[in-house]
């Protein structure tokens, strides 16, 4: 080796990079799963048993509020109107989905009025 000649080049190691991919990794499994399922109890509409009785309780869910029977209705005071229209918790209710309301704002309707007890609702195929 002479006085002009370069050094030697060193190889890099690469085990600190493999100890991060390492580590990335462990965090990437440990972290994805953060939420829990909720599963929503749902009766499709070929489903029921055609033992429907009393007024009609037809809720349609719209993109800007919810409609019972037709008449728009504030999502809180739901439970309430539709109480009125049933004899029992279990009498069935329809539930519709228009004009390209979210599937969220759906389960929320569902949720709310299987809060307020109703557990018989069934989810019929909305139009436009």
């Amino acid at each position: 080796m002479t006085l002009g000649d370069p050094p030697p080049r060193r190889r890099p190691s690469l085990t600190p990079m493999i100890d991060v991919v390492f580590l990335l990794l462990v965090f990437f499994m440990l972290s994805s799963r953060f939420g829990t399922d909720v599963q929503v109890p749902l009766n499709l509409a070929g489903d029921a048993s055609g033992d429907y009785s009393g007024p009609p309780r037809l809720v349609d869910v719209r993109p800007d509020d919810v409609r019972l029977n037709g008449s728009a209705t504030p999502l809180d005071a739901l439970p309430a109107a539709i109480e009125d229209l049933t004899e029992t918790p279990q009498d069935t209710i329809v539930l519709r989905a228009r004009d390209g309301a979210a599937l969220q704002r759906v389960v929320t309707v569902m949720e709310i009025l299987g809060a307020a007890g109703f557990d018989r609702i069934v989810l019929v195929e909305g139009g436009s």
